[in-house]
């Protein structure tokens, strides 16, 4: 499997190109190409889908690029470590340019809120982008969980956020092979659990990992709004399938928000190659 990062041409967005079929099929990084949220996001025209894409794109999102083309040869992107930290090394190793178009964000003027029993999320005008998450599961190991960053630049990012893992229960894992979800999944690319507690023998990067990555996957939802947005998100007991409800919301409803320049020009990479051999170019 390979997957290849172009620069893309200003206000073109972020678009997954699957390479593998007769003539390659391109598929838009927007809410509208989700075709399920079931474990993971994944997007798809017709018989062409990309599964797994919420690491590159928190990436993406958490370092402001705003304009790509995603090449891959296949239905699923690389899970690497399980969190979005080597697609930032790498986009950093290839570089980042700033573009001479103005950047244009989508800003929250009125609150937009979707409940769902015990579970919400909520986007309310802030001065920038920011999020407060809490999580709660009935385990020795996580319990409840809650971060508070404002405003996530791209420092911080990359340095609070980015390598927080993914996270399974070693009691789901039968039921996800015979759904066809984490195939590839190992104590190297996911935190596992067992009943009583975290079984990696690494351990936890951060004793509130869960809830970082939980953030991780928020802004990779994000991105598929097209636009990076400027407002404060509040999530309680969330996942893919809330945070698009979220994303469905805020589309839904355009009153209440408007479209306008940012501080800052858009922003492309240059180029980023990972193979088989994890060529670079």
């Amino acid at each position: 499997m390979q997957l290849t990062l172009h620069p893309g041409r200003a206000n073109s967005g972020i678009v997954f190109v699957r390479s593998d079929f007769g003539e390659p099929v391109e598929i838009p990084a927007r809410s509208s190409e989700v075709v399920s949220t079931a474990f993971a996001t994944k997007l798809g025209r017709g018989d062409a889908t990309v599964g797994t894409v919420e690491h590159l794109l928190g990436a993406l999102y958490g370092l402001c690029i705003d304009n790509i083309r995603i090449e891959v040869d296949g239905p699923e992107l690389p899970v690497m470590d399980g969190s979005a930290a080597p697609f930032v090394f790498l986009i950093r190793s290839a570089g980042i340019f700033e573009q001479r178009e103005e950047r244009q964000m989508l800003r929250i003027r009125r609150k937009i809120a979707v409940l769902d029993g015990d579970r919400s999320i909520s986007i309310e005008p802030a001065r920038d982008f920011r999020v407060s998450y809490a999580v709660d599961f009935d385990h020795p190991a996580i319990q409840r969980q809650e971060i508070e960053l404002g405003p996530l630049s791209p420092h911080r990012f990359e340095r609070d956020i980015s390598a927080a893992r993914t996270f399974g229960f070693l009691r789901d894992v039968h039921a996800l092979w015979d759904g066809g979800f984490a195939r590839g999944g190992s104590l190297e690319n996911t935190v596992v659990l067992d009943d009583e507690k975290v079984v990696n023998p690494g351990g936890l990067r951060w004793s509130d990992e869960f809830v970082r990555h939980k953030v991780l996957d928020l802004c990779g939802d994000l991105a598929l709004l097209g636009l990076p947005v400027c407002g404060g998100v509040r999530v309680e007991r969330g996942g893919h399938e809330m945070h698009q409800r979220l994303v469905s919301a805020i589309l839904a409803t355009p009153d209440a928000w408007t479209i306008g320049g940012a501080a800052g020009r858009g922003f492309e990479l240059r180029r980023w190659s990972e193979s088989s051999d994890a060529a670079c170019a």
